[in-house]
């Protein structure tokens, strides 16, 4: 299976038929046909449950070794899934191998949503996110979608909850294009999006959707109209408070920029990253041992308009009609 996630060409190889089935279904029916493709990380998780030979190689910290380049984590992020990350130019290649104790296979059995999002998080989604960053790009918790088909790209900015989800979902409706859902990557300029299945309301428009159940009321859907990445025109601060009606202005570019600093590390889909990430570079070597987040983020926000919108409790207004007036006020 190939998909591209965070601008990066993943071939997956996976042996074990019950993982298998849970890349399939974190690639939300985006897989690529293109076999001449070159790829930039490769993913195979072998039959074995034998734990990697790390006999002389130097502890990193506990349940890490390394061994010249090479890195090996034990449970990675609490997965019971053992990878092997080895960086061999000009691509990445990740083997895992799943071997969970007993309280991981606990926790699969009355968590069964969680399991599969740890897993798809060790295989695809941090490596596409770790290996992004030695391009000079870095994770933000931030979503992209045009206006309409063919109206100009907004990044949105916000912590999760305040309902990014709910705007883009109205424009895609209207036949927008958008990146991801909510984790993308970025160098101060394009935007990368990370491949994840969307995650939609049970009721209401979207009530349709028949994925895996997630917390807040909400099922995974797959994709319409998703691109690999966008060149955003304006930056939206989305924020929510109990006023009655919402209320679009223009934004202080250090703001906005804050916000999108301080929601990518609220996220939780991105706690465990951070400490993978800086177990990977330490161990091999290469790249920052922490991304740079607010350098991009203040890049983004500096050289595009910023509109701040604040959600009441009435119904959201359509993002067409905000970013045309918010952009006629920056002007």
């Amino acid at each position: 299976m190939r998909i591209t996630s965070a601008g990066e060409h993943i071939e997956i190889t996976s042996r074990h038929p019950w993982i298998t089935r849970v890349l399939e279904e974190a690639a939300a029916g985006a897989t690529v046909e293109d076999a001449a493709a070159e790829v930039d990380i490769s993913v195979e998780v072998e039959r074995t449950h034998e734990p990697f030979d790390t006999d002389g190689w130097e502890v990193l910290t506990r349940d890490s070794w390394r061994h010249e380049d090479q890195v090996v984590v034990r449970n990675a992020c609490s997965s019971g899934l053992d990878v092997l990350v080895r960086p061999s130019a000009p691509r990445l290649e990740i083997t895992a191998r799943w071997r969970p104790d007993l309280k991981v296979q606990g926790a699969g059995l009355v968590l069964r949503s969680r399991s599969h999002l740890l897993v798809r998080s060790v295989l695809v989604q941090f490596p596409a996110l770790w290996w992004s960053q030695q391009r000079g790009r870095s994770p933000l918790h931030a979503s992209t979608c045009t206006v309409g088909p063919d109206g100009p790209a907004v990044l949105i900015a916000g912590p999760g909850g305040v309902g990014k989800s709910t705007l883009i979902d109205v424009e895609l409706a209207h036949g927008a294009r958008s990146t991801s859902d909510n984790l993308c990557v970025s160098d101060g300029f394009t935007v990368w999006g990370l491949l994840e299945p969307r995650r939609v309301p049970v009721t209401g428009p979207a009530r349709r959707a028949s994925g895996r159940r997630m917390p807040h009321g909400r099922r995974e859907a797959g994709w319409e109209h998703r691109v690999d990445d966008l060149t955003p025109d304006v930056v939206l601060v989305l924020r929510r408070n109990g006023a009655e009606a919402s209320r679009a202005s223009t934004c202080d570019p250090r703001d906005a920029a804050r916000f999108l600093t301080a929601g990518t590390y609220m996220a939780g889909e991105l706690r465990r990253y951070w400490s993978f990430a800086a177990t990977l570079a330490l161990g091999t070597g290469r790249g920052d041992t922490h991304p740079a987040v607010e350098r991009v983020a203040d890049a983004l926000s500096s050289h595009l308009p910023c509109i701040s919108l604040v959600l009441g409790r009435g119904p959201a207004p359509r993002l067409r009609d905000v970013v045309e007036r918010g952009l006629v006020e920056v002007r």
